[in-house]
């Protein structure tokens, strides 16, 4: 054997002399309750010792130090410890020792108490001869001993409980190299739960400075020794003057505006945001509040929770074949999670690219192991390959997800928005028809509503065209449209943070820009919603809420990546590209709007074309696309979609900007 020499103690490994930390636990925990329950005697055997020494003046005297206290003890503890352990006082976990707990001892010291004074005046009032048998010591106890041990048995089991706390929250903890100054916002029932959790960390990372609260009773307050320092409006000068690092929202129960408001207020201040768990993730247990994240775009911009009819929604799905085209894309991809929670009998997911297939399959085996999938490799405008998947599964439901969605590449491609956004629907719509498809729900965008872009007008193409079917088909086609959504593949927000990320710039193409915005699960789950309402020949409309500024956008981005704009991180404007307009709309001149049974969904109808005029002209265009002619498809699309006004030179397109 050989032994090298260090100046460090050897260590040695861990054996039977030896125990190594797993073994040290597992010893701990097989003998924890023997030690609580030895813990507890030697307090109850502390608190009577206690009491007698309070009963006689704090003397120590043979006369009950003999005679007296041996023979109370056994009587006390034959009553506290079986007592104590009905009340469950062996279970805790004492480094999370809480005011419940405290109250569980106040609870058992109370009772054991009173059935110690009953029984013990029971026997000398009505047993005379057990009189007769005790010393006359015994018989004579001091009556204020039974309430100085009450005080006592209370205080010192809750005394035991808060050393081993204080012990791991003080003492046990340990400091990182650099400890982050840190500000909580809000100093109510989660804030100090926050900063109660935050003292429980092993590793002690933050320098919690104070709290910020606008309620005018708790100024200069303060909670477990941390002051309350302002209010919102004076969160900047309260950062600049204690260089404060990070901010913690601690108002599980916020709106977006609130929190809008207090990232907004510190645009100046270079900081980082972090916000609690929501308020049914604390409730529910399934997060703590101290599992701090930090504040994201979709908490500013997003919106209610959505109200479904779920009972509707599920009748509409179970136990039925469920096809989704686009199923690796962001709003394809989340039909997928929505609906298999509804136990279809099948589900398709039908993609052109193998990768994002290859990860949404895997998803959903995962979430939903029972679930029926079927991965397909589909282009969909492959009309044998489509009529091939029809044939084999016959679908009742087809959720028609795939497009070529962005404005710009579509400018510099129109030929192919118009094969796969107008021919892949027609394929599709054709076989749901043909193979007695229930439904076929055609998701569109509004910027099919009064389009200036190439994309646009093949969306609003693909409307018209299942409008019609719908007019003599058993199949109901519907048509739901909304604006953009958050976090979607090559949209603005994951652009914005990789420019951010790099340092900027972040190119926004107008100051007065404006785009509606919802959450990509409120997309899927309305969708859902206003799928069960169609008869046919709809076109749903989701309520978007109030349309953001791309500006606004992009500063709060900057400031929640911890930056300044203009300071850290500089906003460029790259003017507008072709296809773009300033403001989108949802609604075509002639379209009559009626209110549905649920709130956030409304039907616009039009007047439909000719079918005749309509096929041909699609025709027609169709050809063009065979000739990729950019000035004769235009023209065709002119022909076709009225409202449609023609984009700037493909020469000034930058494809690579956010859509």
């Amino acid at each position: 054997m050989v032994r090298t020499s260090t100046n460090e103690p050897c260590k040695r490994e861990a054996g039977p002399d030896n125990p190594g930390p797993r073994q040290s636990r597992a010893l701990f925990l097989t003998l924890r309750k023997p030690l609580i329950i030895l813990g507890h005697t030697a307090a109850f055997a502390a608190s009577l010792m206690f009491a007698f020494l309070v009963a006689n003046n704090m003397q120590f005297r043979r006369s009950w130090v003999v005679e007296q206290y041996p023979f109370f003890l056994l009587f006390f503890l034959a009553v506290k410890l079986p007592l104590f352990g009905l009340f469950q006082q062996y279970r805790g976990w004492w480094r999370y020792v809480g005011i419940s707990d405290l109250l569980g001892i106040l609870r058992a010291a109370l009772v054991s108490t009173l059935i110690i004074v009953t029984v013990w005046f029971a026997l000398m009032l009505q047993v005379p001869a057990i009189r007769v048998r005790l010393p006359l010591a015994i018989t004579t106890i001091s009556q204020g001993v039974f309430m100085a041990d009450l005080f006592a048995t209370i205080l010192l089991p809750a005394g035991l409980r808060m050393i081993i706390r204080l012990y791991h929250e003080e003492f046990r903890t340990t400091e990182g190299q650099l400890l982050k100054r840190f500000l909580i916002v809000g100093a109510g029932n989660a804030g100090e739960s926050l900063l109660r959790e935050m003292h429980r960390m092993p590793v002690t990372q933050y320098d919690v400075l104070g709290f910020i609260d606008d309620d005018p009773v708790k100024q200069g307050t303060s909670i477990h020794g941390i002051p309350v320092l302002g209010t919102v409006e004076q969160l900047p000068r309260i950062c600049v003057d204690r260089n404060v690092q990070e901010i913690a929202i601690a108002i599980p129960s916020a709106t977006h505006q609130q929190l809008r408001r207090v990232i907004q207020v510190c645009e100046g201040a270079k900081v980082r945001f972090r916000t609690v768990p929501a308020l049914t993730d604390i409730a529910s247990g399934k997060l703590r509040v101290s599992q701090i994240r930090d504040v994201d775009i979709n908490d500013l911009l997003g919106r209610d929770v959505v109200q479904l009819d779920l009972d509707l929604i599920e009748a509409f799905a179970r136990d039925k074949t469920i096809l989704v085209t686009g199923a690796g894309g962001s709003i394809g991809s989340e039909m997928c999670r929505q609906i298999g929670q509804f136990a279809p009998k099948r589900l398709l997911l039908v993609e052109q690219a193998e990768n994002p297939l290859f990860y949404i399959e895997r998803e959903l085996r995962q979430q939903f192991p029972r679930l029926a999938l079927q991965p397909i490799i589909c282009n969909i405008t492959d009309a044998d390959r489509v009529e091939e998947v029809f044939a084999r599964y016959r679908p009742a439901v087809i959720i028609h997800a795939a497009a070529h969605k962005h404005v710009p590449m579509m400018e510099l491609n129109p030929g192919e928005a118009i094969k796969n956004n107008v021919v892949g629907t027609q394929i599709l719509a054709d076989a749901a028809e043909r193979h007695g498809g229930t439904h076929f729900v055609m998701i569109s965008t509004d910027k099919a509503v009064n389009p200036t872009s190439i994309m646009g007008s093949s969306k609003r193409i693909a409307e018209m065209y299942i409008q019609d079917l719908s007019r003599t088909s058993a199949t109901q086609f519907i048509t739901v449209r909304f604006g953009n959504v958050l976090g979607s593949e090559g949209s603005v927000v994951p652009i914005f943070k990789q420019q951010i990320a790099g340092g900027g710039p972040v190119t926004v193409t107008d100051p007065e820009m404006k785009r509606y915005f919802m959450t990509i699960p409120e997309a899927g789950q309305l969708v859902l919603q206003a799928a069960t309402m169609g008869k046919g020949g709809e076109i749903f409309v989701l309520d978007m809420g109030e349309p953001v500024k791309i500006l606004d956008l992009a500063r709060e981005l900057i400031i929640l990546s911890g930056f300044r704009p203009g300071e850290d991180i500089d906003i460029v404007f790259t003017g507008s590209r072709p296809g773009e307009k300033l403001f989108e709309e949802l609604r075509i001149e002639g379209e009559d709007m009626q209110r549905t049974r649920h709130p956030k969904i409304s039907i616009r109808r039009n007047i439909p074309m000719d079918r005749n005029t309509l096929r041909t002209s699609i025709e027609h265009l169709i050809g063009s696309v065979r000739r990729q002619d950019h000035a004769e498809i235009t023209s065709q699309i002119a022909n076709l979609v009225p409202e449609y006004r023609t984009a700037d030179p493909v020469d000034q397109v930058h494809p690579m900007t956010p859509k």
